[in-house]
């Protein structure tokens, strides 16, 4: 007996039928019907049973139910093969685009009839086949097909084009990456043969892996295709060299900080910069101070202070010139948010990377003698002990009368031939002195001076110590400490917020001092904890000041080009542009981006040092013990600025701070930091 199912007309022995098997539309020939419980011959030739609920809602044709197993194969084949033509010739994605916005869902015959005036079994079927295939755009809810909308669809398609480049790269990227991995152990070229576009998505996915920057889906196509190798720190950098898509010695540090080197990230924002050029050319006045001298290397282009200085009866009148980038600037604009992101310039032995645009870092607004720029100019009047009476910020037009070096400024300062440059050196010894008086803690090392030659696997690398210039480095030193904590001391008078640098803390007698030895230092270092950028002004103890908000450098870092803004708005109006609040908010993300950038700062001179010991890992170099608490040992070598730690047991019985050794090292591998000692012999 017949019976009718949920999915369309009665169903009796001899109808051609369709169920789902495998994920696939099977075609089957219903042998007999029995309660619901169907047994059918499928296309296969095989014999199944089946509830008449799994039967697909499109039935047909209905022939005799006498007819042979072969009469039944020979119709199966008939109507698969006709189903497959008219399926071929159907345009799903035009009949979505028909029915898209008229219904959200509808039974199968609903959209035959957007094709077809009356149609067959075998078209209604072939339509069924073509919508299943269409999971993109139409989802199979028995006895309907609900309709995706645009933006699923979308969605729907974005995800199968990743499911689909997942598989071929994963496929592809699991072969390429065992060979170069055998290459890198093997010190061969490997010899990949893959489809451009799948090398291009590689290679992206290696970069992405070496920056930390991978998508999800990349994430899951790295995790597949590094399977099987070793889990080390920097893979995918070793692979990507291996292969050639980065080069040697690549710095990844600025990709995991994601700061772009060099000045072409600025050329996206050449509409912005025009403007403001052309508004700083607008704007410009006669310069009201010309006899302004500033102090830097001699390769210095972003100079962002210079100073003059005369008597003030028995005291001093300091005036320090600030550059001001701020003076045009569009805080909140797509070029101040590059610029934040970057947060500060980067000086590295490959160079020099500038926060602000290099025509305006290098250019417009840096301090070059003969020029005239838009200053904060701020007058400190000072007693004969250096004693600060009084701070005078205002905004001004200025021309800097020479710039000159460090060697220039010292040498004059010893021959006394610039009674200017004497005299602020008076000024900041004094400066000095009060500040040791109140517990501050000054640290002398020598600096050392990594010098890079060609690039990639040819480059070499040599340190040197830096040839110090005391009398005119300890002038801009504390100049510089001076404006930066005297200004922080009249925006807290006049209740202007801005960021302070602070440490406050209770350092120890012991602390205070000027420390040259490396177990001074290191002894000192440790009392000492990292200072905080917050908005309440509060001490800095390693400087002993009572506030200090940095100011002095806004070409170069983004903190001072906010507290430059902070300054000058409220010259300008009153009113600073930024509340606590505002700027507290700020504080989260500058701290995150000041970490990550200056990770870099640290990181990439300490990689290119021991790039220059490990071609001369056998060779001796002089340390001095710094550190003998606990198990390990601290040797610290002061013309590297290196500390390496140690087993007590590689230097000796008696050990104390101070002592020197002669060391080699038995492992250096500058990628993953490792120094690693092999021979100590005490000097």
């Amino acid at each position: 007996m017949a019976k009718t199912t949920a999915f369309g007309p009665s169903i009796r022995p001899g109808t051609v039928v369709e169920f789902m098997h495998g994920d696939q539309p099977q075609l089957a020939w219903v042998l007999e019907d029995s309660s619901g419980k169907l047994r059918l011959l499928t296309i296969n030739k095989r014999e199944t049973k089946l509830p008449a609920a799994r039967l697909l809602p499109w039935t047909g044709p209905v022939l005799s139910a006498d007819a042979s197993r072969q009469d039944i194969q020979n119709e199966l084949n008939e109507r698969q093969e006709a189903r497959g033509e008219i399926q071929a010739g159907l345009d799903v994605m035009e009949l979505w685009e028909l029915a898209q916005g008229e219904v959200e869902s509808a039974p199968l015959d609903w959209f035959a009839g957007l094709l077809w005036e009356d149609p067959d079994a075998d078209r209604l079927a072939a339509l069924g086949r073509a919508m299943l295939q269409a999971k993109t755009h139409f989802k199979f809810r028995p006895p309907l097909f609900d309709i995706y909308p645009a933006d699923k669809v979308e969605a729907r398609l974005q995800q199968q084009a990743e499911e689909k480049e997942r598989e071929a790269i994963t496929s592809a990227g699991q072969t390429l990456l065992q060979d170069l991995w055998s290459a890198y152990n093997q010190g061969r070229k490997p010899r990949p043969d893959l489809a451009p576009e799948l090398a291009e998505g590689l290679a992206r996915i290696l970069r992405r892996q070496v920056a930390q920057t991978l998508d999800e889906n990349e994430r899951k196509i790295w995790t597949a295709i590094s399977k099987g190798l070793p889990d080390l720190p920097h893979l995918a950098l070793v692979l990507a060299q291996t292969w050639g898509v980065l080069p040697a010695h690549h710095n990844y540090h600025l990709d995991e900080a994601e700061y772009a080197w060099g000045d072409e990230w600025s050329q996206s924002f050449d509409n912005e910069i025009n403007e403001i050029e052309e508004a700083f050319s607008n704007q410009a006045e006669e310069p009201e101070l010309e006899d302004l001298v500033s102090i830097d290397a001699a390769t210095t282009r972003d100079i962002d202070d210079a100073f003059r200085i005369e008597r003030d009866g028995k005291g001093f009148k300091l005036t320090i010139a600030l550059a001001r980038p701020d003076a045009h600037w569009t805080f909140g604009s797509s070029l101040d948010r590059a610029v934040q992101h970057r947060v500060s310039s980067l000086y590295l032995p490959e160079g020099t990377s500038h926060m602000m645009p290099e025509r305006f870092g290098t250019g417009l607004y840096s301090l070059m003698a003969g020029e005239t720029r838009p200053a904060l100019v701020t007058d400190f009047h000072l007693g004969p002990d250096g004693a600060l009476d009084r701070v005078e910020p205002r905004m001004a037009w200025v021309r800097i009368r020479e710039n000159t070096t460090y060697e220039a400024a010292d040498a004059a300062i010893a021959a006394r031939t610039d009674e200017s440059l004497v005299l602020a050196h008076d000024l900041a010894t004094r400066l000095l002195e009060r500040r040791l008086a109140s517990g501050a803690c000054v640290i002398r090392r020598p600096e050392p001076v990594v010098t890079l030659e060609g690039e990639g696997a040819q480059a070499s690398v040599e340190v040197s110590v830096k040839t110090p210039c005391p009398l005119s480095e300890l002038v801009i030193s504390e100049f510089m400490i001076l404006a930066n904590s005297g200004l922080a001391l009249w925006a807290r008078d006049h209740e202007v917020p801005l960021l302070h640098r602070t440490q406050d803390i209770a350092l120890p007698p012991e602390a205070a001092g000027i420390f040259s030895e490396p177990a001074e230092i290191m002894r000192s270092v440790k009392l000492l904890l990292p200072p905080t950028l917050e908005t309440n002004p509060r001490r800095h103890a390693a400087l002993a000041v009572p506030a200090y908000a940095p100011i002095t450098s806004p070409l170069r870092r983004y903190t001072d080009l906010i507290n430059m803004s902070q300054v000058c708005t409220f010259l300008a109006n009153g009113t600073p542009r930024l509340d606590k609040d505002e700027l507290d908010q700020l504080i989260i993300h500058l701290n995150m981006r000041v970490q990550a950038v200056g990770a870099v700062q640290r990181f990439r001179p300490r990689y290119w040092k021991l790039v220059y010991l490990a071609k001369r890992r056998r060779e001796f170099q002089p340390a001095v013990l710094v550190d003998e608490a606990g198990p390990m040992a601290t040797l610290s070598m002061p013309h590297l600025q290196i500390n390496v730690r140690a087993p007590k047991k590689l230097l000796g019985d008696k050990l104390y701070p101070g002592q020197r050794f002669q060391i080699n090292f038995s492992r250096i591998d500058p990628l993953t930091n490792e120094i690693r000692l092999g021979e100590a012999l005490e000097e």
